[in-house]
């Protein structure tokens, strides 16, 4: 997410000498400025708009505790669970960057999880400040996965992302809707979500991101299990970028499948 920055404004006698040659520069910046980050990722979205994205995303230099990373019984998991090198995505589906992600991360594991090398982890973190509505949404997911298991889990989570219009936009009338389109019990999941009963389901991915220093999201962390080597990948990069850090987290580069 980009920032508005308000800067000092200058003295009356410069702004009349500077206005024109500074706007001419200021133009050829905001060109160059499109050049360059057109094909760049995108940095993630920050708790609160007083967080700077990208850099607040990577402030923490400290290695997440293994503890953490550590797969928990009821953690999410797409691909092999047994695979050295995990992705452990945190993520907030009214995150405009994250449904950008989320894309990439299906690329990834289309690509790598069948082979066994990769898997993705999918964890909760609401943004309340500014996305209220992803801790339901979030709930919503759970319920999918109690109704229908792992499988449906992630076929909800992708069929939300792709209806949720991002910043807090989807109709909450949508998430028992979802649930129909892949085949869950209307009934059972109107019941589950209204319960609220996986409420601290959430809060605990939350707290987990909050530990591993999250700030923004999307926030990964790519963990090879066999040697601890790990590395973050703040906002939703792109999928050669994913591709190449898995090689350098890898104990050897992960090979691409033919």
């Amino acid at each position: 997410m980009d920032h508005e920055h308000t800067s000092h404004p200058l003295h009356q006698k410069k702004r009349d000498d500077l206005s024109i040659p500074l706007a001419i520069v200021f133009a050829g910046i905001l060109v160059g400025a499109a050049i360059i980050f057109s094909d760049k990722a995108t940095p993630p979205t920050p708790i609160s708009d007083k967080v700077p994205s990208r850099e607040a995303a990577g402030a923490d230099s400290d290695l997440a505790s293994i503890e953490e990373l550590v797969l928990k019984p009821d953690d999410h998991v797409l691909g092999n669970p047994n695979a050295d090198v995990l992705v452990i995505e945190y993520s907030d589906p009214e995150c405009p960057f994250c449904k950008k992600f989320h894309e990439t991360m299906m690329q990834v594991t289309e690509q790598y999880a069948k082979s066994g090398d990769v898997a993705w982890v999918y964890r909760h973190f609401p943004l309340d400040m500014i996305h209220p509505k992803a801790r339901k949404e979030g709930e919503a997911q759970e319920c999918a996965n109690e109704l229908g298991g792992n499988d449906a889990f992630w076929k909800y989570t992708d069929k939300l992302f792709e209806i949720t219009p991002s910043n807090n936009g989807l109709d909450p009338a949508e998430l028992p809707r979802i649930a129909t389109i892949i085949g869950l019990p209307l009934s059972a999941f109107e019941e589950c979500l209204a319960s609220g009963k996986y409420a601290d389901r959430v809060e605990r991915d939350f707290v987990s991101g909050v530990n591993v220093g999250v700030k923004g999201t999307p926030y990964s962390i790519v963990w090879n299990r066999k040697t601890g080597k790990q590395m973050p990948i703040n906002g939703a990069a792109l999928f050669a970028n994913v591709k190449s850090l898995l090689g350098v987290v890898a104990a050897s580069p992960v090979p691409t499948p033919k």
